[in-house]
Parts: structure tokens; sequence; C-alpha cells
């Protein structure tokens, strides 16, 4: 689902991931509102989500995206590398953001990654963002490193190199273990942490220091 106020925007996007043939454009929205509806009405695997819109931006219908009974995966649209409001959707539980002018194969790339249950915090702007906007706190540091305490050895050195945004295979590759296993990790992770996402696991990593 792509979910933007600018019709350009959406029929742009709309051309673009209809190229791959493995994916299908199941609906539009020009609004929060008008994208929860349209959850509801199909079942939707990612959505494409720009974050200034009217009647309902794009943080709050991300939260409530993720809140449906089958939620898609979100991946926020912005036009700044380096806006507040992208941490805020993050943190909502967005699978990872897309500046609008990324390259076409970086998108195609992106949802399938994101569907697959990866994330996109590769780009030097997502950290950057991340970093400048999620300031830590005494108390939100020390109730994050009680939460990491509940992971073995192993998982943290998962967790590690999850929050540099390395994927699965790339995890595997420096950790010497069967991909497989690292899903296994990951899943526990996330369980353990009590968080939806590899985003929301690493920006509590990034809380503990």
């Amino acid at each position: 689902m792509i979910v933007d106020d600018d019709a350009l925007v959406r029929l742009g996007l709309t051309d673009l991931l209809e190229v791959d043939q493995d994916i299908e454009v199941a609906a539009q929205a020009a609004d929060g509102l008008q994208a929860i509806d349209q959850a509801m009405a199909h079942r939707i695997d990612v959505a494409l989500v720009d974050v200034r819109m009217p009647r309902m931006d794009g943080i709050t219908a991300t939260a409530r995206l993720r809140a449906l009974p089958h939620a898609p995966k979100v991946i926020t649209l912005t036009t700044f590398d380096l806006d507040e409001y992208v941490y805020n959707a993050l943190a909502a539980g967005a699978d990872g953001f897309l500046l609008k002018d990324t390259d076409p194969a970086e998108i195609l790339r992106a949802v399938h990654l994101v569907a697959a249950g990866s994330a996109m915090l590769h780009p030097a702007a997502a950290r950057r963002l991340i970093d400048r906007y999620h300031a830590t706190t005494r108390p939100r540091a020390t109730a994050a490193r009680a939460r990491l305490d509940r992971l073995t050895p192993r998982e943290r050195d998962v967790l590690s190199l999850l929050s540099r945004g390395d994927t699965n295979a790339e995890i595997a590759a420096r950790l010497a273990m069967r991909e497989s296993t690292v899903k296994a990790h990951v899943s526990r992770i996330l369980t353990a942490l009590d968080v939806t996402n590899r985003v929301q696991a690493a920006l509590l990593a990034r809380d503990a220091g």
C-alpha cells in the first residue's frame, strides 16, 4: 500500500513497484485515515507511508497500522534525512524509512527486505537521525540495560550487529552462524526485549549505550 497525500508521488511509486513481478500495489491512500480503512479492507504486507499528511499524519498512522490484527510492515517516506518526525515513526513501529529521492532499485530492495522481516537501517542518514534525536536519559538507559540483561552473551552479539543495520546474512557471516540460527536468535531477542521489530530492538540497544 502507498500512503501519500501527493497524487503524483503515489502514481510514480505505483509505476515503479509494479515493474517488479513479485510486488502488487493492492491499495493507495491520501492520508492516514484512508490508510487504516484500506488496510482493514485489504491484506497488506508492506505500507510505504509519508510522514506529513493532512487529517492523520504518518506517525499516528504507523502506530494505528501496527496495532491492526493483520499489521502490515511499515516503511516511512520522508523528504528530509534529518527529520525528528521520522524517529517518532520508527519508535511507533515502522521497520525503517526511505528518502523520497532514493534510487528506484533501493526502494524495490527495501520493500523485499522489510517484507522478509529485515529493517532498513543501512543508510547513514538513518543512523544520524537516530543519534541526533534519540537522546538517552539516565532512567531510560537504566531501564534499557535491565531489559538487555535478559539476553545471553550470543544474543547480545547478534543485537550489536543488528543495531548497526546488518542483515541476517551479514550477521551470520560475521559470527560464523547459519542464517537460520541468526533468525532464531533475532526472534528470541524481540521476545525477550518485548519489542515488535528490529528497529525498536536497535533503539533499545542505543538507549542502553
